[in-house]
C-alpha cells in the first residue's frame, strides 16, 4: 500500500469511490456525483491530492484545500473517501497521516474537519487517536440522505 499524489489516470477511479460516498449520503455535504469532466476539475481545483493505490487499484483517496482565506487561510480543511470493499484495512489512517504531512508541506498550520456527522464514529475515533482534538457539536448540523438530522462535531490538529 502506498500513499501517493494523483495523477490523471486516477481520475476515474477517484470519481467511483467519491461517488460512493456521496451516494450513501452519511459522511459528505455534497448531494452531486461526479463525473469524469466535472471529477478532473474538482480534484484539480484542490491544493493537494492524494490516493491510497494497493497493487496497483487506487483504493482510497483524500482530498486537502484552504478552510478559510485572508487571515484565516492557514486552516487548511480535508476529506477522506475510501472504496467500501477496502473498509477496515486501515486505510483512512494511511490517508490521515499523509494528509497532515502534506498540510505541513504546503504550510498550513491547522488541519479542521468542519462537519463530522457524530453517528460516524470510526472516523472520529481514528481522529482522536490521531491527537485531534473535537471542538464542540452542532446540533442537527448535517442532514442525512434520508431526511433526518445528526449532530456534527468539528475537529481540528495542529500541524
Amino acid at each position: 500500500m502506498i500513499i501517493r499524489e494523483y495523477n490523471e489516470n486516477d481520475i476515474n477511479s477517484m470519481v467511483v469511490i467519491w461517488n460512493e460516498v456521496v451516494e450513501d449520503g452519511v459522511a459528505f455535504p455534497q448531494e452531486d456525483c461526479l463525473n469524469a469532466q466535472s471529477g478532473a476539475e474538482f480534484f484539480a481545483s484542490q491544493t493537494y491530492c492524494g490516493v491510497a493505490e494497493d497493487d496497483g487499484e487506487v483504493v482510497g483517496l483524500y482530498i486537502l484545500h484552504p478552510n478559510n482565506i485572508g487571515r484565516c487561510g492557514h486552516i487548511c480543511n480535508a476529506s477522506y473517501a475510501v472504496d467500501s470493499k477496502c473498509r477496515g484495512k486501515h486505510i483512512g489512517e494511511l490517508l490521515v497521516k499523509d494528509c497532515l504531512e502534506q498540510a505541513r508541506i504546503h504550510n498550513f498550520k491547522i488541519l479542521q474537519f468542519n462537519a463530522v456527522v457524530e453517528s460516524n464514529t470510526y472516523a472520529r475515533k481514528l481522529y482522536e487517536k490521531l491527537g485531534f482534538v473535537q471542538l464542540g457539536v452542532i446540533p442537527n448540523g448535517f442532514r442525512m440522505k434520508d431526511g433526518s438530522y445528526q449532530n456534527i462535531c468539528p475537529y481540528y490538529h495542529e500541524v
